[in-house]
């Protein structure tokens, strides 16, 4: 063999940047991605400060990223475009077709696609512990399928919720994210799409049963907000939260809600097997607490994210970056115990039953910091009570 042809042969195996990597497919996704944030900026610019055109215009790019790496993620996101703006289209800037028009009333508008998502959530929850006890993949991919749909409909409400509100009246029209109604469903629709991505990445469908009851908790909050609290219906927004800040803080913050929740979850499978229940069902613990680190890691630095934005938030809204109100503490009891954990495991290589119930009772800190602070304290962030 020649000089020329070891040299071809190495070029055979070196390695494709991602560019290179990429086909017509993701290229058409990119573009279309690209064609809806010009025409959303076309038609709505007048709506639009510097901030909103440059999430705009930063969320295609994200997406488009997100898409090329995770096949799955970009139909989703696709879905939920097409499904959404053909929810729009059938207003006709009237938001009383809401409960006129035949397929806005019963699957498209808002409050029906939010609605169809807890159905959703809750059959999938069901099947895939049917799946889990029946050692049946068909049943479990059905359940995965559910998931995947109950996603799209909640990203389909909450994007129609947010042209709804702008139907009210303009000054009204407000990201939907500013309540407890809004966040929760944005908790469930993270925390799913989390333990999505590490289904298909690690193939642990075993662990979907554990993961949606946590969502499917956030799911009877959302019912009893709905049908018990009437909390349901769009509200202006209240001054504290008239800000650019609030588009970027909140989200963050949920993936770190959504991280910490779905680790707590796995952390209790992890118990469950270790003690030999469920052990010939469930992923090897080494996969488990592998999942669980993941989670914690990932939940940690957006809610380290979270926080900082929270901070100049606070800085702009307040005058100051802190101020040790109960929300504010209970943010850094927070994180400083998930900065314990992770320390524990990468520093002193701690690992086992002890990690397992840290995380779990994790869970109840976090809990306690994003809802029971709301419900048995008060302070600068009392336009979050119950």
């Amino acid at each position: 063999m020649n000089s020329n042809d070891l040299k071809m042969n190495m070029n055979d195996y070196q390695p494709k940047s991602l560019l290179q990597r990429l086909g017509w497919q993701e290229w058409l996704y990119t573009a279309i991605l690209a064609a809806g944030a010009i025409f959303a900026f076309s038609k709505y610019a007048q709506y639009m400060d510097a901030y909103e055109t440059g999430f705009l215009f930063a969320f295609a790019a994200v997406f488009s990223f997100l898409g090329w790496q995770w096949k799955s993620f970009g139909k989703l996101v696709l879905g939920v475009g097409i499904v959404s703006l053909l929810s729009i289209s059938m207003y006709h800037g009237d938001q009383g077709r809401a409960t006129q028009a035949f397929f806005l009333k019963f699957l498209i508008s808002s409050q029906s696609a939010i609605m169809w998502m807890n159905v959703l959530f809750v059959m999938a929850m069901v099947t895939y512990w049917f799946a889990m006890f029946k050692r049946s993949e068909f049943t479990g991919k059905v359940a995965s399928a559910l998931t995947w749909s109950a996603v799209l409909m909640g990203f389909v409400g909450l994007l129609v919720r947010w042209y709804e509100s702008y139907l009210i009246a303009p000054d009204v029209g407000h990201i939907p994210i500013s309540n407890l109604y809004e966040v929760f469903i944005l908790f469930c629709l993270i925390t799913s799409l989390l333990y999505l991505h590490y289904e298909q990445r690690f193939n642990t469908r075993q662990l979907g049963g554990f993961v949606l009851l946590v969502v499917n908790a956030a799911v009877g909050f959302i019912l009893w907000y709905t049908f018990d609290r009437q909390a349901n219906n769009i509200q202006p927004l209240v001054p504290a939260l008239q800000s650019y800040w609030m588009k970027i803080h909140v989200p963050a913050n949920f993936i770190g809600y959504g991280s910490f929740s779905l680790s707590a979850m796995v952390a209790s499978a992890y118990l469950l097997a270790n003690k030999g229940i469920l052990a010939s069902r469930l992923p090897k613990l080494d996969v488990l607490d592998d999942l669980m680190y993941k989670s914690i890691a990932v939940g940690f630095a957006f809610f380290t994210i979270a926080t900082i934005l929270g901070a100049m938030w606070a800085a702009e809204a307040w005058g100051g970056y802190w101020s040790w109100d109960p929300k504010e503490t209970w943010a850094l009891i927070v994180w400083l115990n998930y900065a314990a954990w992770l320390h524990l495991r990468m520093v002193k290589g701690l690992r086992g039953p002890v990690l397992a119930w840290w995380a779990l009772i994790g869970l109840l800190v976090t809990t306690f910091a994003f809802l029971g602070v709301n419900m048995f304290l008060s302070g600068l962030h009392s336009y979050g009570e119950l």
